[in-house]
């Protein structure tokens, strides 16, 4: 399945080096298998706005690395590709933007033809072929609906998709300005959430199972980490819920809140291709 990282730091701008390079589940090594495509968005403490993507395995690209080893920001959305809907291009790949938002999406939606025409002319909004970013202006459409109210907006949006529409996992993080929100539904596909405080080492697991211990270059800053799976050893590790929205305020607090607890009205049941997209072994 594809792979997804958000880590927010308050009103601070540190560091991803360590989750997006050097952890031991980091996001480069993820990439090995995620090959498709990657996206770094970068909101900073000023507000200001970095959005890399290129069509070509993250491990191995030096524009990755790169931006890896020296970007500085309050938040970060990452996004790792396995090619499911849409061909690997730049167009399809994630994060997306609009109305000022990033958002990045791991699972599968079908009726697509419906979705499109319950868009509207707001389709405009999609640039590549992807039920992902489809799915984002359904988002972003309940959301104007909604005068802005990010939760609201979501709320309705994810309620309409479990409802409405054939579909396997609509797990997602959505970054704006100082907040940041995380969505996992339904059990299919794993999203995990870490509170690290700033005064806690980073824990790296050797290829013999030995912990070690490294000093967190961020210094006092506490942030939260949102992860398709756990990147190193720290045991706060926690799941995300089943139908749960967690969300990430200018403050670093975050909060949780179920808004779906019924599962959806027409799974989708995978096979070929897209079985294989969504395939996931994780060791506990």
């Amino acid at each position: 399945m594809c792979r997804l990282f958000a880590l927010h730091a308050g009103s601070h701008d540190v560091e991803a080096d360590f989750w997006l390079l050097e952890a031991p589940t980091s996001l480069a090594a993820q990439s090995e298998v995620n090959a498709d495509g990657f996206g770094i968005a970068a909101l900073s403490a000023e507000a200001a706005l970095l959005l890399i993507r290129n069509p070509v395995q993250a491990g191995s690209d030096r524009l990755y690395r790169g931006a890896a080893r020296q970007a500085q920001a309050c938040q970060f959305l990452v996004h790792l590709r396995y090619a499911d809907t849409g061909g690997v291009s730049l167009a399809n790949t994630h994060p997306f933007l609009q109305d000022g938002r990033a958002f990045a999406h791991n699972g599968v939606v079908g009726d697509l033809e419906r979705l499109e025409h319950r868009l509207g002319e707001r389709l405009a909004m999609v640039s590549g072929e992807t039920d992902s970013e489809r799915v984002f202006a359904l988002l972003t459409l309940h959301i104007r609906q909604a005068g802005g109210d990010v939760r609201a907006g979501i709320t309705a949006a994810v309620r309409e998709l479990a409802e409405e529409y054939e579909l396997y996992s609509i797990n997602f993080v959505l970054g704006e300005v100082g907040h940041l929100w995380a969505f996992r539904y339904p059990e299919h596909n794993p999203l995990l959430f870490l509170q690290h405080a700033g005064n806690r080492a980073l824990v790296e697991r050797d290829a013999h199972g030995t912990l070690s211990l490294r000093a967190d270059p961020r210094g006092d800053q506490p942030i939260v980490v949102i992860a398709s799976e756990r990147m190193d050893a720290d045991p706060g590790w926690q799941d995300v819920g089943v139908g749960e929205l967690i969300h990430v305020g200018p403050d670093g607090e975050l909060d949780r809140q179920t808004v779906l607890t019924e599962p959806p009205r027409h799974q989708m049941v995978l096979s070929g291709r897209a079985e294989q997209s969504q395939a996931y072994e994780r060791d506990d």
